[in-house]
């Protein structure tokens, strides 16, 4: 690998570690390496190839390549994300749609709450998309919640716990929206899933329980302490699992499933009566 033309030998490189779009992952990388100062602020030639190789040796060893470049693109946002953390997918931007449009009618100072909120990808939506929102998200990862706050980038409070425990009580009873991506892959599948993701992502944000839906449920039997009358929670989930979670969905609630195909999304609402 050189610094006059890396490209031909890293998308080779690339392509023998598995990676399917390996010209696209190259064009990424030398982007990235080249947006990396050298030793003492400045940049240089040698200090970018470094760069390059310390890159391409993380993604090549498996780390998604979203934490190696240290941003993600979601719902038109460049969120930060950095190793050990749960990537956002795509299929989450219905999620983040359907809180915006939920928390744009909810009125002018919409409560918003992201629980198992990883790096906030709902929260951040709504904040930069409803102005007067009120906007909090929770998780259990610290470090999860270290990218959150950097992306909410003061507009919205992240805290450190589970589920909502660390959430203000004073918001018990008005939150407008409850949105949450909570781990859902059933226990036993989680070794089939891509490595990227099995070994480099906290086994804590994926992991659901024998049926994928233990957390779902956990969080599901606290809607009715924290959302308002009128109000909504609501929950990513998976084509299979949509009766489960629909079941954990608080009684007498009425449930609405939406499925968005073009990003391979399904969302579970629930409202609470008036």
């Amino acid at each position: 690998m050189t610094s006059a033309d890396p490209s031909a030998a890293l998308v080779a490189r690339l392509r023998a570690a598995g990676c399917v779009f390996a010209e696209d992952e190259a064009a990424l990388l030398v982007a990235a390496a080249g947006d990396q100062p050298s030793a003492g602020g400045v940049a240089s030639p040698a200090g970018t190839v470094d760069a390059l190789e310390a890159l391409v040796a993380r993604r090549v060893a498996g780390e998604p390549l979203e934490t190696v470049l240290g941003w993600v693109e979601f719902a038109g946002l460049r969120l930060g994300v950095g190793p050990g953390v749960f990537v956002p997918r795509r299929r989450t931007e219905l999620l983040a749609r359907t809180a915006v449009r939920l928390a744009r009618e909810s009125g002018p100072t919409p409560v918003v709450v992201e629980a198992c909120c990883g790096v906030a990808p709902v929260a951040s939506l709504v904040a930069r998309e409803v102005p007067g929102a009120q906007v909090h998200a929770a998780d259990l990862d610290p470090v999860a919640v270290g990218w959150a706050r950097r992306n909410l980038a003061h507009r919205g409070q992240a805290w450190v716990g589970d589920l909502l425990d660390p959430v203000p009580p004073a918001l018990r009873g008005r939150v407008d929206v409850l949105v949450a991506n909570a781990p859902y892959v059933p226990h036993d599948a989680i070794a089939t899933m891509p490595p990227e993701a099995r070994d480099h992502e906290p086994h804590a944000a994926l992991d659901g329980g024998a049926d994928g839906v233990d957390v779902q449920r956990r969080l599901l039997a606290l809607a009715p302490v924290w959302v308002r009358a009128g109000g909504h929670v609501l929950v990513e989930t998976s084509v299979r699992q949509t009766a489960l979670t629909r079941a954990a969905c608080p009684p007498g609630w009425p449930v609405e499933v939406l499925r968005d195909d073009d990003v391979d999304g399904t969302v579970v609402v629930a409202r609470r009566p008036a």
